[in-house]
């Protein structure tokens, strides 16, 4: 099968900083890294690299040609990525000493895509393959629609949240990934709670706590996290979305998937960088953890 990904495109600018900045303060920056980013490139590198075939549907400006070039030099197919007269998006993250991060996102060509070209991408899709959306991208309503005429598993991570962008593509999604801040701020608009969304599956990811999965007439199932020292949280959260979808790709019970996606998340955290320095199946299967 395949994992298509509607997804955003990034160049990320990371800064190494002592602390976060405070409004109204300057800090010089330690360190500067270019990577490839977005939460898109990066889902679908990591689903790439825990074996899976991943055709990204999405778009960069003209100067955007080295990210589609590495996204292929990672195993993506991107023979759906358009070129448009807009920069290609860019994010600029700051982290801190701890690994905690602040992100401020430029969306550019990722904003731009025509439907058409949408429809055309995924008119090579079989039924039964994967279909992933973020909310970095223009067109998600038409994607989840034709997702589900398609026959494809429709899904969603809600970020960055909104509680509208969610509830438009509702009623289309068959998994749905978000974590505990954004399920409460869904659950205040809606009035539904995580396990009453109509949505066969949904994991709440709670950060260094672990996540949460249920399922549509089962008990809810908790997964801790592995404990390690982190030094940059940016791109573990992607991680874990394409590990998990990996593993519903290949067939995994979805505990068996979760717990895989835990592994890869937790080598993640102990990285500087985006979607460059997402571990590969073979890293995560061979890593131990205290």
């Amino acid at each position: 099968m395949t994992i298509w990904n509607l997804g955003s495109i990034n160049a990320d600018m990371v800064y190494d900083l002592p602390h976060l900045p405070a409004p109204g303060e300057t800090l010089a920056a330690h360190g500067l890294d270019r990577f490839l980013g977005g939460k898109g490139a990066n889902m679908s590198v990591a689903a790439a690299r825990a074996g899976s075939r991943v055709s990204h549907i999405g778009a960069v400006g003209h100067d955007g040609r080295w990210a589609k070039d590495r996204l292929t030099e990672y195993g993506v197919d991107t023979r759906y990525i358009s070129e448009v007269d807009l920069p290609t998006g860019h994010a600029i993250i700051a982290v801190d000493a701890e690994g905690e991060n602040l992100i401020i996102l430029y969306p550019g060509a990722n904003h731009a895509l025509d439907v058409s070209h949408l429809g055309q991408a995924l008119s090579s899709a079989s039924t039964g393959d994967l279909l992933i959306l973020q909310n970095e991208t223009n067109a998600q309503v038409e994607a989840a629609q034709f997702g589900r005429k398609l026959g494809l598993t429709v899904c969603y991570a809600a970020a960055p949240f909104q509680a509208q962008a969610v509830q438009a593509v509702l009623p289309y999604l068959d998994f749905l990934i978000l974590n505990e801040i954004e399920a409460e701020q869904l659950r205040q608009e809606t009035g539904m709670g995580a396990a009453d969304l109509p949505v066969r599956h949904v994991i709440v990811t709670l950060g260094a706590k672990g996540a949460r999965y249920l399922q549509q007439g089962n008990d809810p199932v908790e997964f801790s996290a592995h404990k390690v020292q982190a030094v940059d949280t940016t791109g573990a959260g992607d991680t874990f979305t394409g590990y998990v979808l990996a593993g519903m790709d290949r067939g995994m019970p979805m505990e068996q998937a979760i717990l895989q996606a835990n592994r890869a998340a937790a080598l993640m955290v102990t990285r500087h960088g985006t979607a460059d320095v997402i571990p590969d199946l073979r890293e995560v299967r061979d890593a131990t953890f205290d």
